[in-house]
C-alpha cells in the first residue's frame, strides 16, 4: 500500500475545504452534485472519444498502482542474477533450466530460457529490448489517458460554470438569489481545475514514474542475463548491476 498517495489526497482535501471554512464560507457550498456530474461526465466523454478502448481499459487498470504499486526490488534482482551466474559458471548454462520453472514473471522467464537455450548475447539483448520498448510504449499510452483527463477537466469546468450562469441570467427577476446562483455556477470551475491538478495530472505523473522504474529494472535484468550468456565473472556482473540500485 502506498501511503504517500493516501496522505496526499487527504492533505489536498483538507486544504481545499479548510481554506473555504477559513475564508468564512461553508464546506457544503463546495458540494454540488450537478457540477460534479457535468465535469466528470464531460471529461470522461472527451477521453473516450480520444482513446481506443484497449488504451482506456489499460489506464483504468493502471490506476490501482496509485495505491498498490508494482513490487520493485532491485536488490532481489541482483541476488537472483548472482545466483544464476554462479550456477552457470560452475555447472554450465543448462543448469539454469532448473530455475526457469519457479519464475512467475513472463519477461524474466523468457529471458532466462533464452540463456538456457544458448541464444547469442546480441540476439538475446535485442529480443528483450524490443519487449521493454513495447512495454514502455503501451503503458505510457495508459498514463496519457489520465494526462488527457487533466487537460480536458478545467475546460469542462468552465463549460459547467457558463451553463450555471445561463440559469442565473434566466432568473434575473429574483435579484436576491443571484449571489447564491453565481456561487453555485463557479463550483464547476473548482471541480474542473481541482480534479485536474489534484488528481488526474498527479496520477499521470506517478504512473510515468512507476513505468520508468519498471523499465529500469528490466534493463538491469537484461544486462545481467547478457552477462551470463557471455560467460562473464559472476562478481563482475553483480557489481555492475549494483550501479542500477539507487
Amino acid at each position: 500500500m502506498d501511503f504517500n498517495s493516501i496522505i496526499g489526497i487527504g492533505i489536498a482535501l483538507v486544504a481545499v475545504f479548510g481554506g473555504q471554512v477559513l475564508e468564512g464560507g461553508h464546506h457544503a457550498s463546495l458540494i454540488q452534485v450537478t457540477s460534479l456530474v457535468v465535469v466528470l461526465g464531460g471529461t470522461l466523454g472527451a477521453v473516450l472519444l480520444q482513446s481506443p478502448v484497449r488504451q482506456f481499459v489499460l489506464a483504468m487498470k493502471m490506476s490501482r498502482w496509485i495505491f498498490v504499486p508494482p513490487v520493485l526490488n532491485p536488490e532481489a534482482v541482483v541476488q537472483h542474477i548472482a545466483t544464476w551466474s554462479a550456477a552457470a559458471r560452475k555447472e554450465g548454462l543448462l543448469a539454469l533450466d532448473n530455475h526457469v520453472e519457479g519464475i512467475d514473471d513472463p519477461f524474466v522467464r523468457k529471458g532466462l530460457q533464452m540463456v538456457v537455450d544458448g541464444t547469442e548475447p546480441k540476439v538475446l539483448q535485442r529480443v528483450l529490448e524490443v519487449e521493454i520498448e513495447t512495454f514502455e510504449d503501451l503503458h505510457h499510452q495508459g498514463a496519457k489517458v489520465w494526462e488527457a483527463a487533466g487537460g480536458y477537466a478545467p475546460t469542462i469546468g468552465i463549460l459547467g460554470a457558463v451553463m450555471g450562469l445561463i440559469q442565473v441570467m434566466e432568473n434575473l427577476s429574483n435579484p436576491a438569489d443571484l449571489g447564491a446562483g453565481i456561487a453555485v455556477a463557479f463550483v464547476a470551475t473548482i471541480y474542473g481545475v481541482g480534479l485536474a491538478n489534484l488528481a488526474f495530472l498527479p496520477i499521470a505523473n506517478k504512473l510515468k514514474t512507476l513505468i520508468a522504474r519498471q523499465v529500469l529494472l528490466r534493463d538491469m535484468l537484461v544486462d545481467g542475463l547478457v552477462g551470463i550468456a557471455k560467460g562473464e565473472n559472476p562478481r563482475l556482473i553483480a557489481e555492475r548491476l549494483k550501479g542500477y540500485v539507487v
